[in-house]
């Protein structure tokens, strides 16, 4: 298809300090990760993305550089109409301090969704973190924004227990369930019926492909064209610097065809959320 258009409903802004992962030496495998605007845009011009959504980059357990990383992203879509800011957010009972400061930005110029994630620990349903989520998706709520939930695997955020909030919340506020579930079981659950079941219940329900395994590309795409409903509940999405813009794009036009689906993916069902 042609890139006209294209928009990524999903990258990261801000370079984190080296950390000693899973035991090991301190690194940075986000090595695309930029720390600047101006090198941002220069990646999107490069891309030929045309809008996107940026939120802090993070990932490492101290969590105050991420959400310092909030202002940049502010700076990203203040200065350039093509971006849109994702705020960083925690559920965390002890980042209460940090999100409470953040949902404050809510309502700045440019702000579109909130990005909170469970892979640094708690759950959906663990009640230490209930007061942060109720403050969390009450603001979205109060301002329009969608709420972005990480739920990869390997932690808290599987699609059983991120699922949870579809179901509390989704009624009110729109959700963008990111990396489609995960891996294996997530996208056997949402494709296999989940994700149709709560679109058809009215759930305000969104998703990405990125980092998806081959399969649920072609099945999700396969389902939407069988099923005639949620060809506008899907985005493109890159998760630059720790997804593959370029990969990502094949592996999600190879799945979408270049026809009316496909305008939807990269561009049309970006505009109707964003702008």
């Amino acid at each position: 298809m042609a890139l006209r258009g294209l928009a990524d409903a999903h990258r990261h802004l801000g370079v984190l300090p080296a950390y000693p992962f899973y035991g090991g030496p301190p690194v940075q495998p986000d090595v695309a990760a930029r720390p600047t605007v101006a090198q941002l845009i220069a990646d999107l011009d490069r891309e030929r993305t045309e809008r996107a959504l940026v939120i802090p980059n993070y990932g490492v357990p101290d969590v105050a550089r991420t959400f310092e990383l909030n202002e940049l992203v502010l700076e990203a879509a203040d200065g350039d109409d093509r971006i849109r800011a994702g705020i960083f957010v925690s559920p965390r009972p002890q980042d209460a301090a940090y999100t409470e400061k953040a949902l404050t930005l809510a309502g700045e110029p440019g702000v579109r969704a909130l990005k909170t994630t469970f892979l640094l620990g708690g759950s959906a349903q663990d009640p230490a973190c209930r007061q942060q989520l109720d403050a969390i998706f009450g603001v979205a709520a109060e301002h329009d924004l969608i709420v972005h939930v990480h739920t990869s695997p390997g932690a808290a955020s599987d699609i059983d227990q991120v699922g949870t909030l579809v179901d509390r919340f989704g009624d009110d506020v729109k959700i963008h369930l990111v990396h489609f579930g995960g891996g294996m079981s997530g996208h056997i659950k949402l494709a296999g019926g989940r994700f149709f079941d709560w679109i058809a219940d009215g759930k305000r329900v969104y998703t990405d492909l990125s980092w998806a395994i081959g399969f649920a590309g072609r099945w999700l795409a396969a389902e939407i064209d069988r099923r005639g409903v949620g060809y506008d509940r899907l985005l493109f999405a890159s998760d630059e610097p720790w997804g593959d813009h370029a990969g990502e794009l094949a592996r999600l036009t190879a799945a979408v065809g270049d026809g009316e689906l496909a305008r939807h993916v990269f561009a049309d069902n970006f505009a109707a959320l964003y702008d």
